[in-house]
């Protein structure tokens, strides 16, 4: 039986993960950027300040919301879907990667985050465009909102809107579970036991009681978590990071002459070209780094839809940020850390150590910094994990509310918490490649929707353009629903004469 399911799977999963998919997903990106004239490049300058720019500027980015206002900061959001986002993705994904790709698989990463930013975007102003309030006065918004009310009210998509908003919501659940949890915690478990011998159901057990206190608590507890949680675990990573970048400096050129070599099938190999390699390199980018920004899977959309933001744009360019963090900054040290260590033959691509995953990292890290190196490699494992888990906790919250109502949440978050332990302590072989066909799964629905809606995300972000940066007297597009825009066009006129 599970041998039948392995093979169902592994069909199932080539299918979701194959060129046809990382195709859709990388000409979702290119037209999106299309439509909105390369609104990262264009309006670069614009969207990093009022982004990570505006955080000690502008208070209306990190103010906390009163206790009776269920919705939660911009920065609280964005710091939530970093948590969920950068996870082993970052250091796991990106071994995984140059093990398999080479290091050219490091510059089809650069290209899937490039377009993936308007990917993110367009899922985040779908989402805020879309968004109702549930019987608890919280902001509910996601992929199966903008599938069942955008894509379903055109002409003859009523009942394909709600089908597919009913798929979507199935797919995160199962994927929560998965590789929003029990995969997670197993990566933190195998690290923890291997660099200080901790047992594993130790971890188990501490990691269940941690989650619960946070997760029981809702989003407003998961968000005061992650926005301490995801700047420290980040910045102390970075750091680490740059550290070993400074102190191979001159290495630099050679990595990033490999990394374009390998991308296009141009390194020398016994006096041959090696263009079979392209195909490996462009697979293994782009499908690592569609894993670790998730742009185009439609999940972080559901915790940006709850920001206490009025303006759809203003969470793309939040959308923006968080693809540019997770990969253009985070991934790309990891691979300079991997690549620089020597670790990697830069002439061929070959990786000349047995390690894997997260074990290959935390060696590069031991070229430099010994017996530390591992050590540092498993303390971010275990912030990166974890915080992965509790971002995940809300989003398969999220997908359980649509299906089931909102009083059920409970039932949900005690099984998630109670996963955990699982996680910890099982060989979860299955259970990984199951997720990660769920998760595949998640694009599908989401991409249907984002293609089909184009139109209005085009819509909606000229029409910021007009006002906001060409000052044009235009009435702003903030909802589909009359009475939600008239009272965010409200809030905004007053937030701009108090400015």
């Amino acid at each position: 039986m599970v041998e039948m399911i392995t093979n169902v799977n592994s069909a199932v999963n080539s299918f979701v993960w194959g060129i046809p998919m990382l195709v859709l997903l990388v000409g979702t990106g290119i037209l999106m950027t299309a439509l909105t004239k390369f609104f990262q490049l264009s309006h670069i300058g614009h969207w990093f300040k009022n982004t990570i720019g505006g955080i000690f500027k502008d208070e209306h980015i990190t103010k906390h919301t009163d206790k009776e206002d269920q919705s939660i900061s911009q920065f609280q959001s964005l710091c939530t879907a970093l948590a969920a986002t950068i996870g082993t993705g970052n250091i796991v994904g990106v071994a995984s990667a140059l093990i398999s790709g080479g290091p050219g698989a490091i510059f089809w990463m650069w290209i899937v985050a490039f377009f993936g930013m308007m990917t993110n975007y367009s899922e985040n102003v779908l989402g805020i465009y879309y968004r109702r309030k549930n019987e608890r006065n919280e902001w509910s918004g996601g992929a199966m909102y903008y599938l069942k009310d955008g894509l379903g009210s055109y002409k003859g998509f009523k009942q394909i809107g709600a089908v597919l908003a009913v798929l979507f919501s199935i797919f995160c659940v199962l994927a929560s579970f998965g590789i929003g949890n029990m995969s997670q915690i197993n990566s933190i478990s195998g690290n923890m036991k291997s660099a200080f011998g901790v047992p594993t159901y130790v971890t188990g057990i501490a990691l269940l009681i941690l989650a619960a206190l946070v997760i029981v608590g809702g989003l407003k507890r998961i968000a005061s978590v992650t926005e301490k949680l995801v700047p420290f675990m980040a910045i102390i990573y970075v750091l680490g990071a740059v550290a070993l970048f400074i102190m191979n400096i001159d290495q630099c050129g050679a990595v990033f002459s490999a990394i374009f070599k390998g991308a296009f099938g141009l390194r020398a190999v016994g006096g041959g070209i090696v263009g079979s390699g392209v195909k490996m390199a462009l697979t293994w980018g782009m499908k690592r780094g569609v894993f670790s920004n998730e742009a185009g899977l439609g999940s972080s959309v559901m915790v940006h839809s709850s920001s206490n933001v009025k303006e759809p744009v203003r969470q793309g360019m939040w959308g923006i940020f968080e693809v540019f963090a997770d990969t253009i900054v985070v991934c790309t040290l990891t691979a300079f850390v991997v690549l620089s260590s020597g670790l990697v033959d830069l002439e061929t691509g070959a990786v000349l150590s047995s390690s894997e995953g997260s074990a290959l990292v935390g060696e590069a890290f031991a070229t430099r910094f010994g017996n530390a190196g591992p050590m540092f490699i498993a303390i971010a494992i275990l912030l990166f994990a974890f915080s992965t888990v509790l971002g995940w906790s809300h989003y398969g919250s999220k997908a359980w509310e649509y299906l089931f109502g909102t009083k059920s949440m409970i039932v949900y978050k005690i099984v998630f918490v109670l996963m955990i332990y699982v996680g910890a302590t099982m060989n979860l072989g299955l259970a990984w490649d199951l997720s990660d066909t769920f998760n595949g799964l998640m694009a599908i629905p989401n991409l249907i929707g984002v293609l089909s809606l184009s139109p209005i995300v085009m819509k909606i972000t000229r029409n910021y353009v007009a006002r906001m940066l060409k000052k044009e007297n235009v009435k702003p597009m903030l909802s589909a629903f009359p009475d939600i825009e008239e009272t965010h066009a409200a809030e905004l006129k007053e937030m701009y004469r108090d400015k």
